[in-house]
Order: structure tokens, then C-alpha cells, then sequence
């Protein structure tokens, strides 16, 4: 049987607002979550009460721990289905709103703004990552800090597993991963019995950016790295060895 196919240029608005993208991905629970911003805090040493954006915050995980310590917190993200979720969860130091990345959002508003989980690198051309990376900057006040959790693209390349297929909850996924020199892509088919007729297929595709690509986007929005990290351990980024891509940037004006 064929499968249902979504490939358009916004692929992201329906695979985040499918209930199978949280279940193939979100199995990681509030406690991993809590201790990876609770190390992030403690680089960080933000003052009480600061004002946190989380942006692409999907259902709120990290944002609801971030408020959680007393931090004031607004989580953004495209998903009106996330949001629905999300907004559960708020209160008076807590808010979420549905909202796209690449368009303002406040201005001088915010102490910090994170970007975790590779919520980044989805849009089909770089003006519109740089617009993104605009509004972030401008929502954040002078001396604010971005950070941004990212694949490390050279990482990926060297340890890309091509084929993988799993069963949860008496879902079935077949992954297929695949790559060029400027994106990586990994088509999904989901086969679910009980609740649909036949197989339907996504197709992920999040661009290859380096430090340095990530470095010249910051710098035309007066973004200065600070700090890059390889892992979740907050271990120091190797170009080959790490895993993941974590920025720490100030806005220096």
C-alpha cells in the first residue's frame, strides 16, 4: 500500500502539528530535560526573576522547568496543536503564544532566548533563517544571551545511520536518512493500524550550518559567541567529535 506522502517547502507545519512527531520524538522525559537546563543555568548564572524567551518551544518541556525556578517565560513556537498543549501549563510567570520565528516578536524585552532540540535550519532559504535569527536578536535586550542547540552537521556526516525502523505503542516507523551538501533528510513512514487506513510519510530536511555559518548570521544581528559546547554535558565542541552544536552568543548592542 502506498504511503500518504507530506513534502511541501513547509513540511514543518504538518509534522510538528502531528500527534506522531511528539510520539517519535518527545519519549525523553521532564527530568533529562531539567538537568540539561538546570546545567545551562548553571553556566549561565541568569539574575532572578529574569525574562526568557524559548523559541520553537514545542509543547513546553524546557520552558515549564525554566519557570519553574522563578524565571519569567514566553514560549513561541509555529504548532497551534503544541501551543494547545502548552498553554495548560501556564501561569503568571508563564506564557506561550503560536507564532512563526522569522517574524518580530517583542522588542527589547527578553534577558535570555533559547532555541534548543535543533528547532532550527527548517526553512528553504537562508533569508529566512536570518530573519529568524533577526527576530531573536531584537527581542533580546542589550547584553542578552542567545542560545541555540543544533546538530553538529560534521558529526552527522561521519555517523549517519541510514536505514532504521522501530515499533512504540503498535506504531511502526521506518526511517530513511540521506544527505547532500547543503541539508540532511530523513523520510518517515509511519504505519499505524489503529488509526490509519494506510501508511503516511514525512520527509525532514534541516540545512548543514557551521559555527561559522551560524557565527556570520549572528554577526550581522550584533550577536558575539561566547561560548560553544559539544554535548549535553557541556563538554568543549570538537569539530569532528561532538555531537551537537551548542551556542552561547551575546547581543553587544
Amino acid at each position: 500500500m502506498d504511503a500518504i506522502t507530506n513534502t511541501k517547502a513547509s513540511w514543518y507545519r504538518e509534522w510538528f502539528n502531528s500527534p506522531y512527531y511528539h510520539h517519535l520524538y518527545f519519549h525523553r522525559d521532564h527530568e533529562e530535560a531539567g538537568e540539561f537546563i538546570d546545567g545551562l543555568l548553571d553556566k549561565l548564572q541568569p539574575s532572578p526573576n529574569a525574562f526568557m524567551l524559548d523559541v520553537a518551544c514545542g509543547r513546553g518541556r524546557h520552558s515549564i522547568h525554566l519557570a519553574s525556578k522563578g524565571f519569567r517565560v514566553t514560549g513561541i513556537d509555529i504548532s497551534e496543536d503544541s501551543i494547545e498543549d502548552a498553554k495548560k501549563s501556564e501561569s503568571e510567570r508563564l506564557e506561550f503564544f503560536v507564532h512563526d520565528m522569522r517574524l518580530p516578536f517583542r522588542m527589547n524585552y527578553y534577558n535570555y532566548a533559547f532555541n534548543f532540540f535543533t528547532s532550527f535550519g527548517f526553512f528553504r532559504t537562508r533569508r529566512e533563517h536570518d530573519n529568524a535569527i533577526r527576530t531573536i536578536a531584537q527581542a533580546l535586550k542589550p547584553g542578552g544571551i542567545f542560545v541555540i542547540d543544533y546538530l553538529n552537521a560534521h558529526y552527522i556526516e561521519n555517523h549517519l545511520q541510514y536505514k532504521s525502523e522501530f515499533q512504540k505503542d503498535n506504531v511502526n516507523y521506518y526511517i530513511t536518512r540521506w544527505l547532500d551538501e547543503t541539508h540532511f533528510y530523513k523520510k518517515i513512514v509511519i504505519e499505524d493500524e489503529t488509526n490509519l487506513e494506510e501508511p503516511v510519510e514525512y520527509t525532514e530536511k534541516v540545512a548543514k550550518f557551521s559555527l561559522g555559518d551560524f557565527n556570520d548570521m549572528f554577526s550581522f544581528h550584533d550577536l558575539q559567541v561566547q561560548d560553544v559546547y559539544g554535548n549535553y554535558h557541556f563538554e568543549p565542541y570538537h569539530v569532528t567529535d561532538s555531537p551537537r552544536l551548542i551556542i552561547v552568543a551575546k547581543k553587544v548592542k
